[in-house]
């Protein structure tokens, strides 16, 4: 059996595979090789990242394929439900990369409460000939602890978010459209516990409680937050999105800040990528990341692991 991984895989997930006996590619084919490629190569299994993406025509073109995979949670650049009609398996790994996101919303929440996204970019140019005026500039931060943090979509994600929130100090407090209740235990270092059970909202409740904003949603229809939203927003809110681009009005967010409703926001995923609109790449109120939040190598690990695991469960178990 073939693996092809075409975004990469990590070595964890490589060697978990060939002890399995699997022969696995880890060359990173162009979008428009990549049936001829699979064809080609007998492949039997296709894993893709968010770079690739697999469609209608791609499935169709390459009979020989059994599994598709996804390494992370959202399954949008797959025609999963096509696939599945085509009696091919579709598998993704939905909880490996939760801590990683989680992490990188705070990295974000932290510097966007001290200003070093800004800071950062100010440093490098005028640190040695106006240090005191940017140590005025950036002398009104504030703390996370006792301050609101409002999640909307509270799946694994979400809740991982939470155990962190709730480790700082804050009130969180969140939306979802399918979960009533959960409870979040939150983990010490010595085995310690405590579990606190949090009972969902409204959205525009948390619109208007939250001193910060979190999204954890999948990619949809329409926008999540736009212009209507923020108009529910208590003034001075910062937001971030790590979950997917557009379910964010990027330019009803850059007029929010404008207007002071805003006070800062941490993008990690964005609507036109892998081209971000420039008004939001140059906003100074705004922290950037390149769509990273699985980015770490624990997370990798977890994901290359995971799909390995499940891989050898279809095809030599069921022996397809």
């Amino acid at each position: 059996m073939k693996v092809l991984a075409n975004d990469g895989i990590s070595q964890s997930g490589i060697d978990a595979l060939v002890e399995a006996g699997f022969e696995v590619n880890t060359t990173t084919v162009a979008q428009e090789q990549l049936s001829n490629y699979i064809n080609q190569k007998a492949i039997d299994v296709l894993l893709v990242r968010s770079a690739t993406t697999v469609r209608q025509e791609l499935i169709d073109s390459c009979p020989n394929l059994k599994i598709i995979g996804r390494g992370g949670v959202g399954m949008d650049n797959i025609d999963v439900d096509y696939a599945r009609s085509k009696g091919l398996h579709v598998i993704n790994t939905p909880a490996a990369s939760s801590q990683s996101v989680a992490e990188l919303v705070f990295a974000h929440l932290f510097g966007g409460v001290r200003f070093l996204h800004d800071a950062n970019r100010n440093m490098p140019l005028d640190g040695d000939s106006k240090f005191n005026s940017l140590k005025k500039n950036y002398a009104k931060g504030s703390e996370l602890r006792g301050k609101t943090l409002g999640i909307i979509g509270f799946g694994r994600i979400g809740r991982e978010v939470a155990k962190i929130a709730l480790g700082v100090g804050m009130r969180v407090i969140a939306s979802d459209k399918f979960v009533g209740k959960a409870t979040i235990k939150v983990e010490f270092y010595n085995g310690q516990f405590i579990n606190v059970e949090i009972e969902t909202q409204p959205m525009k409740d948390i619109l208007k409680q939250s001193d910060f904003i979190t999204l954890h949603v999948p990619a949809q229809d329409g926008y999540v937050i736009g212009e209507k939203q923020f108009e529910l927003m208590k003034p001075g809110v910062g937001i971030v999105n790590a979950a997917r681009g557009g379910v964010i009005d990027e330019v009803a967010l850059v007029q929010a800040i404008e207007s002071g409703i805003v006070a800062f926001a941490g993008l990690d995923t964005f609507e036109s990528e892998p081209t971000p609109a420039v008004q939001v790449l140059m906003n100074g109120s705004i922290s950037l990341t390149p769509h990273i939040g699985a980015a770490t190598n624990e997370a990798q690990d977890r994901i290359g692991t995971e799909l390995a695991s499940q891989i050898i469960s279809i095809l030599k178990t069921e022996k397809v």
